[in-house]
């Protein structure tokens, strides 16, 4: 093996240590669980709060303001979707 080899295969191992992904850590997961969660909780509180007024347990405001809320969180759910979705169609479509 001449060195001009030797040379190519450790600039090939640094490259390739260069661009292998980072491990992720649970701070993204964590992230996304608190939202989901969230999203959750936005929506059971909506549906409580609806069933209450139907039987006159709640007021009308508190109702407006869940059901606001509910629209809320569904809108931005579906537009971060609607982006996913996108990406991942722009990815099929790089050439290889």
């Amino acid at each position: 093996m001449d060195i001009r080899t030797s040379i190519a295969a450790q600039t090939y191992a640094q490259a390739r240590q260069a661009a292998a992904p980072e491990p992720q850590s649970d701070d993204a997961a964590a992230g996304f669980s608190k939202l989901a969660e969230s999203f959750a909780n936005t929506l059971m509180t909506g549906e409580a709060t609806a069933k209450a007024a139907m039987v006159g347990d709640a007021d009308p405001h508190a109702l407006v303001q869940a059901l606001s809320a509910t629209e809320t969180a569904i809108e931005t759910v579906v537009t971060v979707r609607d982006k996913v979705v996108e990406a991942y169609q722009e990815i099929l479509r790089m050439p290889v």
